[in-house]
C-alpha cells in the first residue's frame, strides 16, 4: 500500500500543497539565482542555485520521512511499541549530513560564495510562506 492510496481524503490535499511548496522553491531559488546574475556575478548566480536545488532536495526527503514515519504508524496501529523503520532516522538525520558535505564541497572546490549557497536555502522558507499566504487567501471552502 502507498502513502497515496490511504482512504484519508487529507492525503491528495497534502500532495497539492507539498508539489506548490516545491515548485515555489525552485520558483524563488530561480529567480533569485537570476537576479544575482545581474546583480552580482556567475558564480553566486550559481551559488544561490544550488541552494535552492539543496533546500528542495531537503524538503522532499522530509516529507518522504514524514510519509514514511505516517505509514509505518498507520500499519502498526494499535501496537503498544510500533517500530519506526531505520530508513526514517538516515532520511531525517542524514539531510543535513548531506546538505553540508554538498555546501562544503560547493564552495570549496567550485569556489562558489558561502553567502550565496546559504541564500539560496532560503528559498525553501520563501517557498513555504507563499504557500501558507496562498492557503489563508484561498479559504477553506476553495476547490
Amino acid at each position: 500500500m502507498t502513502l497515496t492510496s490511504l482512504p484519508n481524503p487529507d492525503r491528495k490535499e497534502h500532495a497539492r500543497f507539498s508539489h506548490r511548496i516545491q515548485w515555489l522553491t525552485i520558483g524563488f531559488g530561480a529567480a533569485a539565482a537570476i537576479a544575482a546574475v545581474f546583480l552580482k556575478s556567475g558564480r553566486s548566480a550559481c551559488g544561490v542555485a544550488a541552494g535552492a536545488l539543496l533546500a528542495w532536495l531537503n524538503f522532499r526527503w522530509l516529507d518522504q520521512g514524514l510519509g514514511a514515519l505516517e505509514m509505518a504508524a498507520l500499519a502498526q496501529q494499535g501496537r503498544p511499541q510500533p517500530r519506526v523503520p531505520l530508513s526514517v532516522y538516515v532520511k531525517f538525520g542524514g539531510r543535513y549530513l548531506l546538505i553540508g558535505l554538498a555546501v562544503y564541497g560547493i564552495v570549496t572546490y567550485f569556489g562558489v560564495p558561502l553567502l550565496a549557497v546559504l541564500l539560496g536555502l532560503l528559498a525553501l522558507g520563501a517557498g513555504a510562506m507563499a504557500e501558507g499566504l496562498y492557503e489563508i487567501f484561498r479559504g477553506p471552502d476553495s476547490e
